[in-house]
């Protein structure tokens, strides 16, 4: 039988690439790790890692275990977590969300499960979706409320045999302009007409986006500002710094901003929810799961007939 300890000596020797950095990182000796992946190798009948001086590299064996380590590691901090859970005064419950669905989306969905399951402790943890993911696989998050752009979830497929992929809601994306400016009162604009213009970036994805764009219409990205909060890009729209493109989620507009939709084809950011796979059930995580989607499609359809969210600055007239 393989040694989970032996597994955990292997992967910080393939992180660090090197015993003896392997050996600092796990407060053993190198001597221990040597000794570590010796057994190993004996149990297994095969190397699973070859020294050299670069360092040590690992044999195919050396990562296949590796990888299943990683597997094991998760599934025993998910375990961890749900006996910490069980042998709690109160259930927990812990929830992923990235800034602008934290705002927009969670509150309502909060509201409700809150509302029916009063006794559940909860805890909300901000986290851009390639951290989120990562706490829901290891069981420090229940579920996470994430997003992308064009291009897969950000679930991998290695790893959906353990995660899942739950989408809510289309995000489309919009130009945020100051009221005055030449274009404010286009029902519509392509991203090119405003080429000349300097950009306030609200996150660093929507930035890739806009490079990407800029790079294929062939001009170049002229950037004012850059931050990764779109409601504080915002303010500096308002200020007179530049345009932005914001998410509808993340929308703020006040009496010093004209919002105009991008024509089609429109970019859009995909929002969804993030869930572990688990033999036993999960009623909280699952109750908390439809609070999100029902929440998710009463913001699309107060958004669609062009109302404003609950808790959303108005619009200008």
């Amino acid at each position: 039988m393989i040694d989970v300890q032996r597994l955990r000596v292997l992967r910080a020797v393939a992180e660090h690439g090197s015993f003896n950095k392997a050996a600092g990182a796990l407060l053993l000796t190198p001597s221990a790790v040597s000794q570590h992946i010796a057994a190993l190798e004996r149990t297994l009948g095969h190397p699973v890692a070859v020294r050299s001086t670069r360092g040590v590299t690992l044999t195919e064996p050396g990562r296949l275990l590796v990888e299943t380590a990683e597997t094991i590691s998760a599934e025993l901090d998910r375990v961890r977590g749900a006996i910490d859970r069980l042998t709690a005064e109160r259930p927990r419950l812990t929830v992923a969300t990235f800034t602008s669905g934290g705002r927009r989306l969670l509150p309502a969905a909060l509201s409700r499960f809150v509302a029916a399951h009063p006794e559940v402790e909860l805890t909300v943890r901000e986290a851009e979706p390639e951290d989120a993911v990562p706490l829901v696989r290891r069981g420090v998050a229940d579920l996470a409320l994430a997003y992308h752009f064009d291009g897969p979830p950000p679930v991998r497929p290695d790893e959906r045999p353990a995660l899942d992929w739950v989408p809510l809601r289309e995000d489309p994306l919009s130009l945020v302009l100051p009221r005055g400016h030449r274009l404010a009162g286009r029902d519509g604009l392509e991203l090119g007409e405003l080429a000349a213009e300097r950009w306030v970036l609200g996150c660093l994805k929507t930035e890739a986006f806009l490079r990407r764009y800029a790079g294929q219409a062939g001009f170049e990205l002229r950037v004012g500002a850059s931050t990764t909060d779109y409601f504080f890009a915002q303010t500096l729209v308002a200020a007179g710094v530049g345009v932005s493109l914001v998410p509808r989620v993340a929308l703020a507009p006040g009496p010093e901003l004209v919002v105009v939709p991008v024509l089609p084809p429109r970019p859009a950011r995909h929002i969804g929810l993030v869930l572990p796979r688990r033999r036993r059930p999960q009623p909280y995580a699952e109750a908390l799961a439809r609070a999100l989607t029902e929440a998710g499609a009463d913001e699309a359809a107060v958004s669609a007939g062009g109302r404003t969210p609950p808790g959303a600055p108005a619009a200008p007239a």
